[in-house]
C-alpha cells in the first residue's frame, strides 16, 4: 500500500478499528448502526481512491462527497458514545482519527480549489 495516499491508508486504518468495534456490538446493533457505520466508512475510502484518480476538475466533487460520508460516519460515532454502547476510550481514538481525516481531507479540497 505504499503507493496509496496517507488520507486513504488512515481511512484504511479507521475501517479495520470500526469492523473491530462493530464485532463487539450486541447483536442487535451490530446489524444496523454498526454495519451501516463501517458502510459509510468504506464508502468514504471508496471515494478517496475515486478522487485520487479523477482529473483536476472533478476531484472537488469527489473530495465533497468524501467528507459528507464522513460526516455521516462521525454522527454514528456519536450515537453509539450517546446509547453507551462500546468502550468509550476506543470511540474517542476512532473520533479522533475521524477528525484527523476530516482536516486531511479539507486540506486536499482547499489544495484542489487553489490550482
Amino acid at each position: 500500500m505504499d503507493s496509496t495516499l496517507p488520507i486513504i491508508n488512515k481511512t484504511y486504518e479507521a475501517y479495520k478499528a470500526i469492523i473491530d468495534l462493530n464485532n463487539k456490538l450486541e447483536k442487535r446493533w451490530r446489524n444496523s448502526l454498526g454495519l451501516g457505520l463501517e458502510n459509510s466508512v468504506l464508502d468514504c475510502m471508496e471515494i478517496l481512491v475515486m478522487a485520487k484518480s479523477a482529473p483536476k476538475p472533478l476531484k472537488a466533487g469527489y473530495l465533497l462527497k468524501a467528507i459528507a460520508k464522513l460526516e455521516i460516519s462521525t454522527l454514528k460515532l456519536r450515537l453509539l458514545l450517546e446509547l453507551k454502547l462500546v468502550n468509550e476510550t476506543k470511540l474517542f481514538q476512532l473520533q479522533a482519527k475521524l477528525a484527523e481525516i476530516g482536516r486531511m481531507l479539507g486540506g486536499w479540497l482547499k489544495a484542489t480549489q487553489s490550482t
